[in-house]
């Protein structure tokens, strides 16, 4: 592969990175019923304390998820809730979370 198709490969994989994202975000949509009383229905939060999760890189969700989870991040109302998330569990909520669109 030459350098200019290879370079196009790589800036596609980059720029678009959650059409790589491993979970599925109809799956996530279905697990996010708990996320909802926090986080909002469509991933915007009413209250300033708690973060918004609409277009949120998947990445970068699934880390802190994986954290919570983990107990390398701690947060009393977080980590209870994410002790019990798979791996594929946090995928998906991090699939359906990226894929939405913040205001």
């Amino acid at each position: 592969m030459n350098i200019i198709k290879l370079s196009t490969v790589l800036s596609f994989i980059f720029i678009h990175p959650v059409l790589f994202a491993k979970g599925n975000a109809e799956l996530g949509k279905q697990k996010s019923v708990t996320c909802i009383a926090c986080h909002g229905a469509n991933g915007i939060s009413n209250n300033p304390i708690w973060p918004n999760l609409a277009g949120q890189k998947a990445q970068y969700l699934i880390k802190q998820m994986k954290d919570f989870r983990s107990g390398a991040r701690k947060e009393a109302s977080m980590s209870p809730m994410a002790k019990p998330l798979t791996d594929a569990d946090i995928e998906n909520l991090a699939a359906y979370y990226s894929s939405l669109k913040c205001k």
